[in-house]
């Protein structure tokens, strides 16, 4: 998979994409994270790419020029599956959207900041746009970070154990099951008996049970439509 994101500060990303499971992803050739630095085609001595909002108003906007002359060259190389604005008004990122992302090949990643982009870089280019909740942050670096680490974690090859990501939380709407791991008993807590049973079939049914009630206590919301 390809992901070109396209950022003011492309620094931001070089802690959660040097680390952990995407590191991984990138030396095993599974994915390429291209950044972009949108002031790159900014004009002037001082590569402005941020101007005053017509009528008025706080608050910059990004400019359409830069941004546009950086889509541009970058559709003149690649043919993107989906072009994303990280936006607080988008479609909230769920497990079912990042199953859905991770099948594609390429990837552009827009990052505003500021009040935002340009409507016209929305209206011509966005074909998609992704909110990481109902809340607003600095920049969508921050949150471009989650949505590559969300997709990047379900791409066959990526986990060391591709059935792993099956039993995520969200994965069929519910959250996942309690787990432990040695010792097997700590200040007078014990593992349950079960999952020492070695009974596949009653360790599965016992984690969908627990799955089940842990989401009704937690998060019944996702259960509304079952």
């Amino acid at each position: 998979m390809q992901i070109d994101i396209l950022t003011l500060f492309p620094e931001m990303f070089v802690g959660p994409f040097d680390y952990s499971i995407i590191k991984r992803a990138k030396q095993k050739d599974i994915v390429n994270i291209n950044l972009v630095n949108i002031r790159d085609y900014a004009t002037g001595k001082h590569r402005r790419v941020d101007d005053y909002q017509y009528g008025g108003g706080s608050g910059m906007v990004m400019m359409v020029g830069p941004l546009s002359k950086c889509i541009e060259d970058l559709k003149s190389k690649t043919t993107y599956d989906e072009i994303i604005y990280m936006s607080p008004d988008g479609a909230l990122l769920n497990q079912e959207l990042a199953n859905h992302f991770s099948t594609f090949n390429n990837l552009l990643i827009l990052c505003g900041h500021y009040k935002g982009i340009d409507e016209r870089i929305r209206e011509r280019y966005i074909t998609r746009e992704i909110s990481v909740g109902d809340y607003v942050l600095s920049g969508g670096e921050i949150a471009a970070a989650m949505f590559t680490d969300a997709i990047v974690r379900l791409i066959p090859g990526v986990l060391n154990d591709e059935t792993s990501a099956l039993s995520d939380s969200f994965q069929n709407n519910l959250l996942s099951p309690p787990a432990y791991t040695r010792p097997y008993e700590f200040d007078g807590m014990k593992v349950p008996d079960i999952l020492l049973s070695g009974n596949d079939k009653e360790i599965e049914k016992w984690r969908t049970g627990k799955a089940l009630e842990r989401t009704k206590d937690r998060r019944p919301d996702l259960l509304k439509d079952e």
